[in-house]
């Protein structure tokens, strides 16, 4: 079976490092047909929007997207290409599975952390006014709805994944309502998983413990802006954002991205790391049940990690993207 997939190649470095894992997808095997779309300044220079209608539609029609990083316009009146992505398509689930990789500098070891976000509520629906001149009042918004399908898409990811235990992060003491619905989303539908162990811990408490006991902890779940702050901060203890790999996905559509930024210092000079896009296109082949391919892929990559002969700059060594990108292929043939 072909998958038809869009492609955002991004800004910045995003055309390198996603044209690198077009060319490793191609090689495992992969069936995976690319259709580009446009978005972030390509997009700009358009239709005067990061993210136009006509990349949503593509998205909406095959279900399935990889992204590349994207700039977002400095100034009033543009809305995060990212955001409205999630929105407009109602990508309810930011999933960032974060874990420690063979010989990246800065990593904790043992690292093995899925978070989950919830990512259409909190302050970024961007309710906010001036109430009066120098007063700004933003609106918090927490349904029962959402809290209960991000719940419920942790419980059964856990479930098929073998994961055991998973802490709901709140704020429930500060704010009752907001913070306090989410969480009663939350064991209201544990109820049904009596298998898995569950907890909740506020998220200044969860903050503390994290960076000091990682190892504690299998699966998060949070709200958006928290889990906006602790996906970043356990991608940390894994060797930063440009290891770690992250999806947003919804009912109709799941869209497969890198979470680090455009790098516009090292565009054009083939100095970047396609890693963190790989692995996030490889949880796309998981997804739709390509493990084969993708197991080929990890076991690549941890290969070429391991022998420490073609890794760029930011892993601590010489390589650049072409070089690194042929080091993985390389080591596919290898891969049972």
């Amino acid at each position: 079976m072909q998958y038809r997939v869009t492609l955002i190649k991004g800004d910045g470095i995003g055309p390198e490092v996603t044209g690198a894992v077009c060319e490793i997808l191609r090689a495992a095997g992969a069936p995976i047909e690319w259709e580009e779309a446009p978005a972030g300044g390509e997009a700009m220079e358009k239709y005067g929007v990061p993210m136009p209608e006509v990349t949503l539609q593509n998205i909406r029609k095959n279900r399935l997207g990889l992204k590349g990083p994207l700039m977002t316009p400095k100034g009033a009146g543009f809305r995060s290409a990212n955001v409205a992505l999630r929105q407009e398509l109602d990508l309810f689930v930011g999933l960032r599975p974060v874990r420690t990789l063979p010989n990246v500098p800065g990593a904790i070891p043992g690292v093995d952390i899925v978070l989950f976000r919830e990512n259409t509520e909190d302050l970024y629906a961007g309710i906010e006014h001036e109430v009066t001149p120098g007063t700004v009042v933003s609106l918090k918004t927490s349904t029962t709805f959402a809290g209960e399908r991000i719940s419920r898409w942790a419980f059964e990811y856990m479930r098929y994944r073998g994961r055991r235990k998973i802490h709901c992060c709140h704020k429930a003491g500060v704010n009752p309502m907001a913070d306090g619905a989410f969480l009663r989303a939350f064991r209201q539908v544990g109820e049904e998983y009596p298998f898995i162990e569950q907890a909740d811990m506020g998220v200044d408490s969860l903050s503390l413990q994290l960076p000091m006991h990682p190892e504690h902890f299998d699966v998060l779940l949070l709200q958006n802006l928290y889990g906006d702050i602790l996906s970043d901060l356990s991608a940390g203890l894994a060797g930063g954002l440009g290891v770690v790999p992250g999806a947003n996905i919804g009912t109709h559509a799941a869209v497969f991205e890198a979470v680090h930024g455009t790098a516009p210092d090292i565009a054009g000079k083939g100095l970047a790391n396609p890693l963190a896009v790989l692995l996030s296109a490889n949880m796309l082949l998981e997804y739709v049940g390509e493990w084969k391919a993708a197991g080929r892929i990890e076991k690549a990559v941890w290969r070429v990690l391991e022998e420490q002969k073609h890794l760029t700059r930011d892993l601590g060594g010489k390589a650049g993207t072409a070089e690194f990108t042929q080091a993985v292929i390389d080591n596919l043939g290898g891969v049972a």
